[in-house]
């Protein structure tokens, strides 16, 4: 369950630029961080705590990264970037290839997943998953909010930025899985409380324990952020329809095994995205007519009926006929 958030709030888009790679360090085992600045030296666009950036790679890739660094830099930015044993290209790259000094092409930032007031916070990370949760923590404890982590990760060699989260002592728990087995979720969150907002990150199973956890609490206190597509039902129908894109006087015919992703692009449309699987939300498009099947990770149900925009990666018509703002 997620908090509203309008999605116009909820992600901002910015035009896609460039960035220069100022530094890459290594933040533990399959983990690095680049910090990116504007090649002419000038400001980045501005930023929130859960905002994200694409990242387009000299060879082609484009991937998002949660922004994890200080956001009252105004010029630079950095992402955490994990090595994924199965990578298509991106994160293999990103490890074995880039280098200081090289330029790449930069989207956003935009926000699926904003940090709302509170009094009281409990953050859950797994993994990779801390990154949106480092400039979440900062900001909780700049406005001097009661809240606390737990962290977990399959070693404590894997687990990046330990050393910036130690600074908070006790309102940090570290828990490696290799020492202490699997995280005590119904410990750690306790009863659910008016003043409280869960925010978590981290992989699926991590993200589905954490709904079952939480099943009692209120639909608006836990978000969550997913890497992955969490699994889903068969969309309502996936029978052909007519994709009208208004902005460019163009109409084409969704087929039943096409996205709409792949019928805009036929057109020779072309639409930012990264992970294909509506889980980044790079690719999100107006609604102008038509109801959206949604199909995606981000939207909550609230957002879902209103039906002003959709993911084109995996969302398809509930009716014959969609017309988008492209």
């Amino acid at each position: 369950m997620t908090e509203v958030v309008h999605a116009k709030q909820s992600r901002e888009r910015a035009n896609a630029g460039t960035a220069r790679v100022a530094a890459i360090h290594t933040e533990a085992d399959g983990v690095v961080s680049l910090v990116l600045t504007d090649p002419a030296g000038g400001r980045l666009p501005d930023w929130a705590p859960g905002a994200h950036i694409d990242l387009v790679l000299p060879n082609g890739c484009t991937r998002q990264y949660s922004l994890c660094g200080d956001r009252w830099d105004a010029r630079s930015y950095r992402v955490g970037v994990l090595r994924e044993p199965a990578s298509r290209g991106g994160s293999a790259y990103v490890h074995e290839t880039l280098r200081e000094g090289e330029l790449v092409g930069l989207g956003g930032p935009r926000n699926n997943f904003p940090l709302v007031p509170a009094r009281r916070y409990l953050f859950v990370a797994g993994g990779i998953g801390i990154t949106p949760l480092l400039p979440m923590i900062a900001q909780a404890d700049l406005l001097e909010a009661d809240w606390s982590l737990l962290y977990g990760g399959r070693t404590r060699k894997s687990m990046a930025f330990l050393d910036e989260l130690a600074r908070y002592g006790e309102r940090v728990r570290i828990a490696p899985q290799d020492e202490v087995g699997l995280l005590d979720l119904p410990r750690f969150l306790g009863e659910p409380r008016e003043d409280t907002k869960v925010y978590a990150c981290g992989p699926g199973p991590l993200l589905d324990a954490i709904a079952v956890t939480t099943s009692g609490w209120p639909r608006q206190a836990v978000r969550t952020e997913r890497f992955t597509a969490r699994d889903r039902a068969a969309g309502v129908r996936d029978t052909s329809f007519e994709l009208t894109l208004a902005r460019s006087g163009r109409t084409v015919v969704v087929g039943p095994d096409q996205t709409v992703l792949e019928a805009v692009a036929s057109t020779g449309v072309d639409v930012l995205s990264s992970c294909r699987q509506g889980t980044c939300g790079t690719c999100e498009t107006t609604v102008l007519a038509g109801r959206p099947d949604h199909r995606d990770s981000i939207l909550d149900d609230d957002e879902q009926q209103a039906g002003d925009c959709m993911f084109p990666c995996v969302s398809r018509a509930l009716g014959d006929r969609l017309v988008l703002d492209l």
